[in-house]
Formats: structure tokens, sequence, C-alpha cells
């Protein structure tokens, strides 16, 4: 059963393709997805991936959390439901 990984900490260059590369070498990548501004256009410097396994997911926390990538320490673990929060207008 696929596993979903929140990554924070990315450098804002950072692309998809460069997520789903990186992660790939702990196992099989379902999906990488980075958060965009929508205001900006820009990273918002944390992104989610999913891994096609519980192991390939941990494997992947033990190999990149609190872990330098290009430049910036990664948070890496297990993706949270998204909570209910009231709207901002």
């Amino acid at each position: 059963m696929a596993q979903k990984l929140y990554v924070g900490g990315l450098p804002y260059e950072t692309t998809e393709d460069d997520l789903r590369d990186a992660f790939s070498k702990a196992g099989t990548v379902e999906s990488a997805i980075i958060i965009i501004d929508r205001a900006t256009g820009r990273s918002k410097g944390f992104g989610f991936v999913e891994m096609s396994s519980e192991e390939e997911a941990q494997a992947a926390i033990e190999m990149y959390n609190e872990k330098d990538f290009g430049g910036r320490n990664l948070t890496v673990n297990e993706a949270r439901p998204l909570e209910d929060r009231p709207r901002r207008d």
C-alpha cells in the first residue's frame, strides 16, 4: 500500500523531477508534488512524495530526514491528513 510523506525545508528552486529522482533512491516513487504559492507562483518550500510501500517510505525517511538537500536540511515524515480549518477570506 502506498505511503505519503511530507517533505519540508526544500530549496525553492527544487523541481518535482528533482524530488522524484532523489526519493527514487529509496524505492518506487508513485508521485512527487511541490506545493506552489498561488499568488507568487513560487514554491512554498515543501511538498509530498508518495512511495509505493511502507518499507520504502521508512527507508526514505531514514535516508533524508534531517539531511542536507541543496544546502537546506529536510524534514521528512509520514504525511498527516489535512485538518479542517476555518476558511480565510
